[in-house]
């Protein structure tokens, strides 16, 4: 079978298509057949060494993927692999192979498992959202920010959205967000005051915190709380801005998730899934051979959707 193998850390060019053997379940394992991956932000970060704790060399890149049980035929999607998911199989334990509907392809099934449940633990496990609450979702276009979109609309809030192009605004628009903003214009955070009436939003979702943090403390709403999803540097901030809003920053990782946790959100992603009210974006399709492309790409600004293996 063929898999992507990284023997060194480093960057996208360090991962190698190689030949390697096949492989057999064991005990409280799955081997699936490996339609579609998804690359996400950390595979980059993993595959750089920074990201902990860090896999034993040489190692197959990937979490999220969408494929075939073997001998039974069932479509699943994956959320972790035991072996990698850059490859023709993967070796699951069982708690992270998960039903696959028919209404969605295997690309999209490669879509669901950082982002959406990145997004939901974002949104419901460390934010506390609720119904009737505003938010703010940075990078609305991204695979977490359209899944969040998604699952904030279909909870009752009202979704203020930022995009940076006219394909990612019509994008996040048509997923649901009620306002939509360009970030990549001057001072576009000022326009929160006008649509919130001078409130401020109760939740922010931040991906890239090193640029935004800082300026999100000025327009929450009092007992506002910050979700932190992502960081690629430290940041200054003003603790009085967090004070006299009596604001929380909270920190978000998947893998910090409890098995409960896991269970819920995959549970709720689910019952999302089967009944319509959530559907994957795919934004970039490439050769399982083009993996080192792949992982360019997913570092770049003006995401639509997921790419996808």
């Amino acid at each position: 079978m063929k898999a992507i193998r990284v023997h060194q850390f480093g960057g996208p060019e360090v991962m190698k298509l190689e030949e390697v053997p096949n492989m057999q379940p064991s005990d409280g394992e799955v081997l699936v057949r490996i339609r579609a991956v998804g690359v996400n932000p950390v595979d980059t970060y993993i595959l750089a060494g920074s990201y902990d704790p860090k896999p034993t060399l040489p190692y197959t890149p990937g979490k999220d993927a969408a494929g075939e049980v073997v001998g039974t035929g069932e479509r699943v999607y994956i959320t972790g692999s035991v072996t990698g998911a850059n490859a023709d199989h993967a070796l699951c334990k069982s708690f992270d192979v998960h039903p696959l509907p028919k209404r969605l392809s295997f690309e999209q099934g490669a879509a669901v498992g950082v982002p959406y449940a990145t997004a939901y633990r974002a949104l419901f496990q460390r934010a506390r959202a609720i119904a009737g609450e505003t938010i703010l979702i940075h990078g609305g276009s991204g695979g977490v920010g359209t899944a969040a979109i998604q699952l904030a609309r279909n909870a009752g809030m009202v979704v203020i959205a930022t995009a940076g192009t006219d394909e990612g605004i019509e994008l996040t628009k048509k997923l649901g967000a009620q306002h939509v903003l360009n970030h990549r214009k001057p001072d576009y955070l000022n326009e929160i005051a006008k649509i919130t009436s001078g409130r401020g939003v109760d939740v922010i979702l931040e991906m890239l915190s090193n640029v935004n943090l800082g300026k999100d403390l000025t327009v929450l709403a009092m007992s506002g709380r910050i979700s932190v999803i992502g960081s690629r540097g430290p940041v200054e901030i003003n603790p009085r801005d967090a004070m006299k809003r009596d604001a929380d920053i909270r920190g978000v990782m998947l893998g910090n998730a409890t098995a409960a946790d896991r269970a819920e959100i995959f549970a709720a992603l689910g019952a999302g899934f089967e009944n319509g009210t959530l559907t994957p974006i795919v934004g970039k399709i490439l050769p399982l051979a083009e993996a080192a492309k792949a992982h360019e790409e997913v570092m770049k600004p003006g995401a639509h959707g997921k790419i996808v293996l």
